[in-house]
């Protein structure tokens, strides 16, 4: 993956259930992080949630770069399976290419059901033998981890890396994204870990709040749903937190950022599943 599709080798995958009416949350993002799979719908949004929060797209990218550190810090602790859950329209530096530059052999699975999203992984899958992608919706972890897409690209009795970066925050129910949590947990080996960033409206410096509602008054097919810190903290149950604990996603494990911390909108954890 290292592109994205506007060629015409791939105009004619894009599937029929595609919705371009209302904006999509995948499609928003890759606005933001500059790529090519989003419609006027999801331009428009991404616009307007930036009248609201201008750094918003600088966020963005900030969490693309937390994604790297994250491999990599998971790739160092021997760890060579992500399941990379509501991954996302794909675009240059994905998980399957951050962990071959430490382990060539190091084996992915990405999960999502919004089709464009989908639909460009595939192509830009094409070739890539330890790479795939799951159209799949990760609130169901039972159809997720049983699929033989996971099956045969994932063996679930070694470690592995469930990935959820930036996606929480489009449900609502922190009680059911708790129970949801402990069910792919509980299928993981000790020794494996659960990586989340969150959307977050803690610091009042950033104007997450008002970019949020701003959502919630589009047509969006998702609404977005900041959580606090002691919210996200309890997502983490059962786990133990690598340190420095949650922290804005710009200061986790990142020797480059500038200190006093920049206000920030996004928060970001990673725990360890213990024996």
């Amino acid at each position: 993956m290292t592109g994205l599709g506007g060629s015409p080798e791939h105009a004619h995958r894009l599937p029929e259930d595609v919705d371009v009416s209302r904006p999509n949350p995948a499609r928003v993002y890759d606005y933001w992080l500059g790529g090519s799979a989003n419609f006027a719908v999801d331009r428009e949004l991404g616009d307007h949630i930036a009248e609201a929060e201008p750094r918003i797209a600088g966020m963005a990218r900030e969490n693309r770069s937390l994604l790297r550190r994250v491999v990599t810090h998971c790739c160092l602790q021997g760890v060579d399976q992500f399941l990379d859950l509501g991954s996302g329209v794909p675009t240059i530096g994905n998980v399957h290419e951050i962990a071959h530059r430490h382990d060539p052999g190091a084996r992915v699975v990405y999960v999502d059901n919004e089709p464009v999203a989908v639909s460009h992984s595939e192509f830009l899958l094409e070739g890539v033998s330890n790479a795939a992608i799951l159209r799949g919706d990760l609130t169901e972890p039972g159809e997720v981890l049983n699929s033989p897409v996971t099956r045969g690209m994932l063996d679930l009795d070694r470690p592995v890396a469930v990935l959820l970066l930036c996606v929480l925050q489009y449900f609502p129910d922190t009680d059911l994204l708790r129970e949801t949590l402990a069910k792919y947990r509980a299928a993981l080996v000790p020794g494996s870990y659960i990586a989340i960033s969150h959307v977050t409206a803690d610091d009042e410096e950033v104007n997450m709040r008002e970019a949020a509602e701003r959502i919630q008054r589009s047509r969006a097919s998702h609404k977005a749903y900041p959580r606090t810190h002691e919210q996200l903290l309890s997502l983490f149950e059962g786990t133990e937190l690598v340190e420095p604990g949650i922290r804005y996603a710009q200061h986790w494990h990142n020797e480059e950022a500038t200190h006093p911390a920049e206000p920030s909108g996004i928060y970001a954890g990673l725990a360890r599943v213990p024996s």
